[in-house]
Parts: C-alpha cells; sequence; structure tokens
C-alpha cells in the first residue's frame, strides 16, 4: 500500500481545501517545488498533485510549475485537475507527468475520455469524487447525479487502469475515513483503488490496511501531513511492510 503526499496547487502556492470549497483555503506553502522535495526526502514512493485552477477553469494554468516539480523529482508523479482533452493529457506527459487523473471529463464526455484512454494505455486513471454517494464533477461543485455504481462499467469496459475514490464530506476534514464506502467500492472492481478524503491519523492508515488485500493500491494524505495529525514517515514505513 502506498501513502501519497498530496500537493494541491492553486494560484502558484501549495494549499489545501475543506470539501473542495475554493473559498476555504488554507495554504501550506509558497514553494510548492521545495515541498515536493520534502515529502521526497521522507520516503514517498509517489507524489499525487492536484492542479485545483484546473479543476475550476479546465485551464492548465500551473503546467509550467508541474513540469519544473516532475524534472527536479526522482519519483513519479500523479496529476489530476483539468485533463479535459487529448493535448492537454499527452503535454503533461511530455512534461514528466507518469499518468493523468482525469475527473469530470470521464463523466460528462465519455466518446472524448475514451479516446485519451486509448491513445495512452496503463496512464489514466479516474477521480471519483463523492458526495453521500453521489459523484460531484467540476471541483466539486456540480452534481452528476449519478452514483459510483452507474458508471464503473463503463470505465472498466474503456480501460482505465486505476481509480482514485474521494469522500467530498470527509476531504479536510481530518474527521476518518468511510470504510463501508472504500469496502462496497472494492468489491465492485478489480482495479486498483486509491483512498483519499478523511486520511488523518495512523489509526485511519491501520484502520485501511486490511483492505489492501481487496484491492486498495494506496491512500492520499494532504492536510493531516502538513497539519502534522499524520506522521508521514511513520505511515510510508507501516505501508510498506503490508
Amino acid at each position: 500500500m502506498i501513502v501519497y503526499p498530496a500537493i494541491d496547487l492553486k494560484d502558484g502556492r501549495c494549499v489545501r481545501l475543506r470539501q473542495g470549497r475554493e473559498d476555504e483555503v488554507t495554504v501550506f506553502s509558497e514553494d510548492p517545488e521545495a515541498m515536493a522535495h520534502h515529502w521526497a526526502e521522507l520516503g514517498a514512493r509517489w507524489l499525487h498533485v492536484v492542479d485545483l485552477d484546473g479543476a475550476f477553469s479546465g485551464i492548465p494554468k500551473n503546467a509550467p510549475l508541474i513540469g519544473r516539480i516532475c524534472q527536479s523529482l526522482d519519483i513519479p508523479v500523479q496529476l489530476g485537475g483539468g485533463i479535459r482533452d487529448l493535448s492537454v493529457a499527452e503535454a503533461y506527459l511530455d512534461a514528466g507527468v507518469k499518468r493523468i487523473l482525469i475527473g469530470t471529463m470521464a463523466i460528462t464526455d465519455p466518446d472524448g475520455f475514451g479516446e485519451i484512454v486509448g491513445a495512452l494505455p496503463g496512464q489514466v486513471g479516474v477521480s471519483l469524487d463523492a458526495d453521500d454517494g453521489r459523484l460531484k464533477i467540476r471541483g466539486w461543485v456540480d452534481d452528476t447525479g449519478l452514483t459510483v455504481e452507474d458508471v464503473l462499467p463503463r470505465l472498466e469496459d474503456q480501460g482505465v487502469a486505476f481509480l482514485v475514490y474521494t469522500d467530498i464530506s470527509r476531504d479536510g476534514m481530518q474527521t476518518g475515513v468511510n470504510i463501508p464506502a472504500m469496502e462496497r467500492l472494492l468489491s465492485l472492481t478489480r482495479l486498483p483503488v486509491i483512498a483519499a478524503g478523511g486520511v488523518a491519523t495512523m489509526d485511519d492508515v491501520t484502520a485501511l490496511a486490511p483492505l489492501a488485500a481487496k484491492g486498495l493500491d494506496g491512500v492520499i494524505s494532504g492536510r493531516a501531513i502538513y497539519a502534522g495529525t499524520l506522521d508521514f514517515k511513520a505511515a510510508v514505513a507501516f505501508a510498506e511492510k503490508l
């Protein structure tokens, strides 16, 4: 099980939002590149980067910064936020991103999304962001009226490589992980799944550990590792023993 440190980019800074709300921002660093190196030095095997500006606007505003992060790190980077056409996806991969995450487009444009997955086999994951079981898109602003169960069969048929599941109600709230929701998702798919939202303490990491045998590939933590409620180095050491 991999512990992914999250770097969320907004206006060139490393931030975290509460439940995805654009107006509830905490700035953790003015230097995201230095922060990326900090997590790598503490043992990160992957870095999870989100372009929040891209997620809200659909425009890859932080592309130059993301390219610098990728080129200066020895660990791979997965990136989500604002990737809504093949040219943007390819540009990020050319810049050094190892794999990409698509959320909005995977739901709203199945044909266009299928084109990206077909062109980039094994490099495209889907970000499933749910609030009370209902999928949200465009930076968690719009309710799709769909559930994970509604879209999962199509995503699997299209050749998605992995899933990131975020429980919006718990994201940035440090209230613990929604274990039943994770168990439900893992029972529905054989795709590798990464859990996000609510990973606040070592207790949350250990609670998720038994799910590694059922397809849980990793966990993403953001606010908790910046605030210090989760010891990132200890979490990595624990996860690597599973």
